[in-house]
């Protein structure tokens, strides 16, 4: 039976269940929340919002440049309606930044100009054949699906597909995350005689590790698909309570706020708990931290014997933008955010600005542990082969089997009344080997 409730399910699973839900990012009557400085290309095209569009035009000295949004997006699907007049050399850029490159998706409408191409200090790929697919003079619908740590770019436009683009692993320079940006090319005689128009920008923003498991609203909540109910996923916060949760010490330091387990900065609790003990599981977290949080997430922490993070492990939660500047001090390597604490530095620094989501995604199998920060790998190692602190437990002497626990720590003088926030919290078992 359970055989034929398997095939069912991978015949459904490309089915959207509950599409993703988007939110506005241009309300149509105003340029709130959008901005022309903060990438790696500025410039000083003219933008007004007519008729319901936002509108770029070149100045009168034929300069061009980007609007961007005001904040930074790293995974998420962008749809938007554009119209173009023609000639008119415009674009769509992905994961802009002061410093790291981003990507362009090219809206140049001019004869021998190129809709779709993947464009970034150079062509990345062609598409001569994407005109195909533009309305002239009508209005364009456009998705544009933005993932990876190694950018996937997909964009369909008018409904049919007009980019797939990976680009290549462990390319070198380019940003994590960025502002989206829309382009005026400035290059024309006439500045005000053509523009640009952009309507219903509308965004997803996707959890890095987001799979067909998930779905997800517009507040970010994720819930399990069918194929994630049969891969055995299960939620460690029902987003309202701390059911399922205990605190280790003390009794207080918590709250469930805004849909989100709640780290205060007053209360004498020193971490909170899963009240179920897990051995070998895949685990993907949301969090964000303000600044100088110093917090962790404890794994297999052992009930009794001590500090977690020995008895167990722990993956550091720390503000690595301010912590040495305002410490006096200079961390250790296994000390930064994402690290296996005490023994394995991360790979690469994936941490978002403060005040973002993060996503971390472990998958603890026995001595094997890999850590992802926002789709980053950071480590991927048998714990028999590290080095730990002296006088600390050597990793084959620690709990097989343990609890799930988030850190209440942090130094004194942060501002407001909470530090860290965890939400969409999953765990699914693992087989031993």
């Amino acid at each position: 039976m359970w055989t034929h409730v398997l095939f069912a399910l991978l015949a459904t699973r490309s089915i959207d269940t509950n599409p993703l839900e988007s939110k506005p990012i241009f309300d149509g009557k105003t340029l709130a929340g959008w901005v022309t400085r903060g990438g790696h290309y500025d410039g000083r095209a003219e933008w007004t919002v007519e008729d319901g569009a936002l509108v770029g035009r070149q100045n009168a000295k034929r300069e061009g440049g980007l609007i961007y949004t005001a904040r930074p997006y790293t995974e998420f699907v962008l749809t938007l309606e554009c119209k173009l007049d023609h000639p008119f050399d415009s674009g769509i850029f992905l994961r802009m930044a002061p410093n790291g490159k981003g990507a362009q998706v090219t809206l140049d409408y001019r004869d021998g100009g190129e809709i779709g191409a993947i464009y970034s200090d150079g062509f990345l790929q062609h598409n001569e054949v994407g005109i195909k697919l533009w309305k002239p003079n009508d209005w364009n619908s456009m998705e544009v699906r933005c993932t990876g740590v190694d950018m996937h770019i997909q964009v369909k436009l008018n409904g049919s597909p007009l980019v797939d683009y990976v680009l290549p692993k462990d390319s070198v320079g380019y940003a994590p995350t960025g502002l989206i940006g829309l382009q005026v090319h400035g290059e024309r005689d006439d500045p005000a005689a053509h523009a640009c128009r952009f309507k219903n920008i509308r965004i997803v923003e996707l959890s890095p590790t987001d799979t067909d498991e998930f779905t997800a609203n517009a507040s970010g909540e994720l819930a399990l698909t069918p194929w994630g109910v049969a891969c055995g996923w299960k939620s460690l916060f029902d987003g309202k309570s701390l059911a399922g949760w205990e605190a280790a010490d003390g009794t207080s330091g918590y709250a469930v706020k805004d849909g989100a387990i709640t780290l205060l900065t007053q209360g004498d609790s020193g971490y909170l708990r899963t009240t179920t003990d897990y051995d070998h599981f895949a685990l993907r977290v949301d969090f964000k931290i303000a600044e100088m949080t110093n917090s962790g997430l404890f794994l297999r922490g052992a009930r009794v014997g001590g500090d977690p993070a020995w008895t167990g492990c722990e993956v550091q939660i720390l503000d690595d933008f301010h912590w040495e500047e305002r410490t006096q001090s200079t961390l250790k390597p296994w000390q930064f955010c994402g690290s296996l604490y005490g023994s394995v530095a991360p790979a690469k620094k994936a941490l978002k600005p403060l005040g973002e989501w993060n996503t971390y995604a472990v998958e603890y199998r026995g001595s094997q542990i890999a850590t992802r920060l926002n789709g980053a790998l950071l480590y991927d190692v048998d714990t028999r082969t590290v080095t730990v602190p002296e006088g600390q437990n050597p990793f084959e002497k620690r709990s097989k089997s343990g609890f799930i626990g988030l850190q209440r720590h942090a130094p004194d003088g942060i501002h407001g009344d909470a530090y860290a926030w965890f939400k969409n919290m999953w765990i699914k078992p693992l087989a031993a080997d």
